[in-house]
């Protein structure tokens, strides 16, 4: 059976018009030399400038309208704050021209069954189905991913609510594409709502690193010490090492040498998990406007008003831009140059601004 055929998807505004949306670009661009990123960035940053620039000349800006009501304004804060949801539409606007663009790329991948075996596996496994509202969700780690299958439990009447006391299980009583056929898989995707959830980029890095290496033994045990063995100077292979004290250079140094196809997903790049190119998700939330956005997929799916999106834990460390800032900048400059192509596109696709880490900046 040929892949299915291409189609547009959109969000309705209140007044009825929708803004039309189509995916990003495929994994296999971030493993071009580096010499090509430049060019890259310049494209995603024209791409990305002529959209604001034909909103503001079309005078745009004066007339959007906010979202469509959600569920008779209770489920999102946001409402109250028009100014908020106009900045968010213009957004939204310049992801979905950038993604539009860079996707329509030459030999960019743009279905499922157009990627390679290994890359359709990883994706295949990363979007969960809830098949009585009727939407895919593809889980990105480290952005909200254990409240997103929280309320997936709730919904499926796996769990009572999303406050349950309980440590998350990431397989069971899920439902994940993986599990289905292939023409199980082909109707999900022809009919069914599609979102996902992105981060700052080296934010969620930074996340993974502080929990994975300085909270979970598990990974300090398979990862920390064989980082510490290949970076670290004076370390044997023989000599046991606990890998709970592996620094952010190191782990930014291992992260240099991986394949992004390869990695783990707490830092396998966004791109190389959900490939927004080879599916067309209808909507793209951000973690920096999670309360908002999770509210507006919530309404959309058709979600009870008893379910709500978790608040998150007390124990929970935020990674702040000062906290941000000092790590990166305890990074030597050659590696993050090295570090930065692996996630170009995590950057230009879904409108992130490359950090910087110049040694001026850096002093302050």
């Amino acid at each position: 059976m040929p892949p299915p055929r291409k189609q547009h998807y959109g969000i309705k505004h209140a007044s009825g018009s929708l803004i039309h949306y189509r995916p990003p670009v495929s994994a296999s661009i971030q493993r071009r030399h580096f010499a090509v990123v430049p060019s890259v960035l310049t494209f995603a940053v024209i791409v990305a400038s002529g959209g604001l620039l034909l909103m503001i000349e079309k005078g745009m800006l004066n007339s959007v309208e906010t979202p469509p009501p959600r569920a008779n304004g209770k489920r999102v804060a946001s409402n109250n704050n028009p100014a908020a949801d106009v900045e968010s539409q213009i957004l939204q606007e310049i992801r979905n021209r950038t993604i539009r663009s860079m996707c329509g790329q030459r030999n960019t991948p743009n279905s499922v069954w157009s990627l390679s075996p290994l890359q359709r596996k990883t994706l295949l496994q990363h979007i969960l189905v809830n098949d009585e509202h009727r939407f895919l969700y593809c889980y990105v780690p480290k952005v909200a991913c254990s409240n997103w299958k929280r309320v997936l439990k709730v919904l499926s009447g796996a769990l009572a609510n999303v406050d349950v006391k309980m440590k998350m299980d990431h397989r069971s009583d899920l439902l994940f594409l993986s599990d289905l056929s292939p023409e199980e898989i082909r109707h999900r995707l022809r009919h069914y709502f599609k979102f996902m959830f992105v981060r700052e980029p080296m934010a969620r890095l930074l996340s993974a690193y502080r929990n994975k290496f300085g909270e979970i033994e598990a990974y300090q045990r398979k990862y920390g010490a064989e980082i510490v063995r290949r970076y670290r100077k004076g370390y044997s292979k023989a000599k046991k090492i606990a890998g709970n004290d592996v620094t952010f250079t190191e782990f930014v140094r291992y992260l240099i040498d991986e394949d992004p196809d390869r990695m783990n997903e707490h830092w396998m790049p966004i791109t190389n998990l959900c490939h927004p190119c080879a599916i067309q998700y209808n909507f793209i939330g951000s973690y920096e406007r999670l309360e908002s956005d999770a509210a507006y997929v919530l309404e959309r799916v058709g979600a009870p008003q008893r379910v709500r999106f978790p608040e998150r834990q007390t124990w929970y460390r935020p990674v702040t831009k000062e906290t941000l800032h000092y790590y990166l900048c305890t990074v030597p400059q050659k590696f993050l140059k090295e570090l930065l192509p692996k996630y170009i596109l995590d950057f230009s696709l879904f409108g992130y601004s490359l950090p910087n880490t110049t040694t001026e900046y850096c002093r302050h």
